[in-house]
C-alpha cells in the first residue's frame, strides 16, 4: 500500500518530518482514538493488581507475585498474539482476546476479594496476563503500512511513544485514585471494562489493518521476527526498560505508604511518566542524523546511571526529580528501539517482532515487580528501587557487548526457510 502522505519521492525525502504531517496522514485517526482508550488500561493493570492484592493479604511480595505472574504470561503469550495477528488479522485475534481477558480479570478480582488462597490468584493471573490486548503493536503496524518508505516512521514512533507514555500518566493516576478512594478492586474492575469497550472498538477498524500475506510466498514473509539478530538484542535492553518500569510501580508504592501518604504514589509515578512523555515529544520534533544504533547506546548509558540514583533519595522532591530524570532517559532508548524494527524484520513479522518487544518490557516489569517486592518486605523501605540500577546495567553490558547485531542486512532482507529449502540465514 503506497504512503498517503506524500505524493512523490522526492517531496516525501525534502519535506521535513513533523507531528502535524503526521497527524495528517489519511486515515490514521480512524485507529489513533480508538487505540489510545484500548491502550489506557495497559498503564493500570500492574498497579491495580499490586493495590488489590496488597490490600487482601497485607504483603507486597505476594502482591508483586501475582502481579509478576501476570506479566510473564503476558510477555510468553504476545508474540504468539503478534503472530497470529501477522497471519490472520488483527481483528480475528482481538475480539476473543478482549472477551477472555475481561472475564479474567473480573475473576481475578473476585478471587482476590473472596479471600481466596495465594495458588487461586496465580491461576486467575496467567490468562489476565495471556490476554492483554497488544494494540500498541497492532498500532505501530498499522503506521508501518501507511508511511512505507515515509521518513515519517521515525516520527510516527515517537508519537506512539508519547501515547503509550501519556496512558502511563493518566493509568497509575487513575488506578490509585479508584484503588484508594473508591474500592481497592476498582481499578481493575475498570481495566476489565475499559479494555472490553476500546479493544471492541479498535478491532472495528478493519480498513486500516495490514493485510494479510497469501499466496506462496506466505512463508517467507511468516519467518518468526526471533530469527533476526538484532531482535534479540533488541529484546535484552527492553527488558532492562522492564525493570524500571517494574521496580519503580512497587518501591513507589512502598515508599509512599510508609510516609503516610499513598495517594502520593500516582503522582510520582506520573511524574516519572511525564518525564518520559516529554522526551518522546523532543525525539520525534528532531530530525536525526546520528545513526539509530549510536542513539541506543547513547540514550541507554544514561538511563542506567540515572536509574542507578534512585535508591539513594531520602525525600519525596529528590525522588520525583530523579524520575523524572529516569523518565526522560527512557523514551530515546523505546523510541530508537521500536524504529529500528523496520530496518531489521520484513513487514509480514513486523507485528510478531513488536510484540517480543513489548513484551520484553512486560517480563522485565515482571520480574522487576516480584524482586522489588521481596526486597520491600525483607529489607529496607526503598531497596526496591535497587532493581532498576541491577536491570539497566545488566541490559547496557549486553548492548555493548552485541551493538555489532542492530546493523540490519543489505535492504534488510532475510533469508527464510521455503525458500529453495535452504536453512534460515541473514544474508550480511
Amino acid at each position: 500500500m503506497a504512503s498517503t502522505v506524500t505524493t512523490s519521492k522526492d517531496s516525501a525525502a525534502t519535506s521535513r518530518p513533523g507531528y502535524g504531517r503526521l497527524l495528517r496522514t489519511r486515515g490514521a485517526w480512524t485507529f489513533l482514538l480508538p487505540g489510545f482508550a484500548a491502550r489506557q488500561p495497559f498503564a493500570m493493570l500492574t498497579l491495580s493488581i499490586v493495590l488489590l492484592v496488597q490490600h487482601t493479604t497485607g504483603s507486597y511480595g505476594a502482591a508483586g507475585a501475582v502481579a509478576a505472574a501476570t506479566g510473564v504470561s503476558m510477555a510468553l503469550f504476545a508474540p504468539f498474539s503478534g503472530r497470529l495477528a501477522d497471519r490472520h488479522g488483527q481483528r480475528a485475534v482481538l475480539v476473543p482476546g478482549v472477551l477472555l481477558h475481561t472475564l479474567s480479570a473480573l475473576a481475578l478480582t473476585a478471587l482476590a476479594l473472596t479471600d481466596a488462597p495465594l495458588w487461586a490468584l496465580f491461576v486467575a493471573a496467567v490468562p489476565t496476563g495471556a490476554s492483554v490486548p497488544q494494540i500498541g503493536p497492532m498500532v505501530r503496524a498499522r503506521w508501518g503500512v501507511k508511511l512505507k518508505d515515509s521518513p515519517l516512521m521515525t516520527t510516527a514512533a515517537a508519537f506512539e511513544s508519547v501515547t503509550d507514555e501519556l496512558t502511563f500518566v493518566v493509568g497509575p493516576l487513575l488506578a490509585t485514585a479508584l484503588c484508594t478512594a473508591v474500592n481497592p478492586a476498582a481499578g481493575l474492575v475498570t481495566e476489565a471494562a475499559l479494555t472490553l469497550v476500546g479493544g471492541l472498538l479498535f478491532a472495528a477498524q478493519k480498513g486500516t489493518q495490514p493485510e494479510v500475506a497469501a499466496g506462496g510466498h506466505a512463508r517467507v514473509q511468516h519467518a518468526s521476527a526471533l530469527r533476526v539478530p538484532g531482535v534479540r538484542v533488541l529484546i535484552v535492553t527492553f527488558l532492562g526498560i522492564g525493570s524500571v518500569f517494574g521496580g519503580m510501580q512497587v518501591s513507589l508504592a512502598a515508599y509512599t505508604e510508609s510516609i503516610g501518604e499513598p495517594g502520593l504514589n500516582g503522582v510520582l509515578y506520573g511524574v516519572f511518566a511525564a518525564g518520559n512523555m516529554l522526551s518522546g515529544i523532543a525525539c520525534g520534533a528532531i530530525a536525526w542524523k546520528v545513526a539509530p544504533q549510536r542513539r541506543l547506546v547513547v540514550g541507554y548509558a544514561a538511563l542506567a546511571v540515572s536509574a542507578s540514583a534512585l535508591w539513594t533519595a531520602q525525600s519525596s522532591l529528590l525522588l520525583a526529580t530523579l524520575g523524572l530524570l529516569v523518565g526522560m532517559c527512557i523514551a530515546p532508548a523505546l523510541i530508537t528501539g521500536f524504529t529500528m524494527v523496520d530496518d531489521l524484520v520484513p513487514a509480514g513479522a513486523r507485528t510478531e517482532a513488536f510484540t517480543w518487544l513489548t513484551g520484553a518490557v512486560a517480563l522485565g516489569q515482571a520480574a522487576a515487580v516480584t524482586v522489588a517486592g521481596q526486597f520491600e518486605d525483607r529489607l529496607w523501605d526503598g531497596s526496591g528501587f535497587l532493581v532498576p540500577m541491577g536491570g539497566t546495567v545488566l541490559a547496557l553490558v549486553t548492548l555493548l557487548a552485541l551493538r555489532s547485531r542492530l546493523v540490519p542486512a543489505p535492504h534488510g532482507r532475510t533469508v527464510a526457510r521455503g525458500v529453495g529449502h535452504r536453512s534460515p540465514v541473514t544474508v550480511d
